[in-house]
């Protein structure tokens, strides 16, 4: 995005990117929460107030905007930019995979950052975990979503973080791609750092504690590397490996949950 609109190249952007997130991976789970609790909520007002001024300037045009993205759910649409023809199944497939993208929500990836939350009760976390689903879901991606549509932008031959630019820019001229791009490097950040723990807890599990160093100057050397990478590729490789997370961990969801319903059940 920020190659897109301010044309910055993406080593240029991998590079300082890696550098922030080697600074803030020094000091810890703590640095980390400090920095993503300053970072998220600043970024996610502006986006969400950014999409709503759009949203609201269209709103004659949203009943039909909801009864398109329905309606071709399960029929396809050729459009440039998406996947010509595609059937139920393909609509599924890439549904689920960007939606896993987007919330995590079963690959087990999410319960070790809560993990570290200092609280006692698990239903409450639990519930605290869903809401952040709710929220980037539901909310944010259906914004989203209503913004390519309403300006028309779904049509445009883009793809990728470069399609919600462009639809911000046509919907907000002059400064909505701005915006998007702004927040998408901050999103992506905070994402990085996010990850690299989750990454560290279990590289330490594995091989333990002696590995975190090195194990962090990996994930800051792939930085760079991935943002010079193909986007197709990328987000191919991420589907196989979030796969792969959801496989073992929806099976253990499974066993587990006479503990989740036992502990629910308390709380009630």
């Amino acid at each position: 995005a920020l190659s897109s609109t301010l044309g910055i190249p993406a080593w240029q952007t991998g590079l300082v990117m890696a550098v922030i997130v080697y600074a803030v991976l020094v000091g810890g789970i703590k640095r980390i929460g400090s920095v993503a609790s300053k970072l998220v909520p600043f970024m996610g007002l502006a986006y969400v107030v950014g999409a709503g001024i759009i949203i609201i300037q269209r709103l004659d045009s949203v009943p039909t905007a909801l009864q398109l993205i329905v309606n071709d759910a399960f029929t396809g649409t050729a459009a440039a930019g998406g996947f010509a023809g595609a059937g139920i199944m393909a609509a599924i497939r890439f549904g689920v995979a960007r939606g896993v993208f987007s919330n995590e929500a079963g690959l087990g990836t999410a319960p070790i950052a809560h993990a570290a939350a200092k609280t006692n009760d698990p239903v409450k976390q639990g519930k605290i975990a869903m809401l952040g689903t709710f929220i980037d879901t539901i909310i944010i991606c259906t914004m989203t979503a209503l913004v390519i549509i309403l300006t028309g932008s779904w049509t445009s031959g883009e793809t990728g973080a470069s399609l919600s630019a462009y639809a911000f820019k046509m919907g907000l001229p002059g400064y909505g791609d701005y915006v998007v791009s702004f927040g998408l490097a901050i999103f992506a950040l905070t994402t990085l750092l996010g990850w690299s723990y989750y990454g560290e807890r279990c590289a330490e599990y594995i091989l333990g504690v002696k590995c975190i160093p090195w194990y962090r100057i990996a994930w800051v050397l792939a930085i760079p590397l991935g943002a010079m990478m193909d986007l197709e590729f990328l987000w191919l490789l991420a589907d196989v490996l979030n796969g792969l997370m959801a496989i073992p961990n929806l099976i253990a969801l499974l066993l587990l949950s006479p503990m989740v319903f036992k502990l629910s059940r308390k709380k009630s």
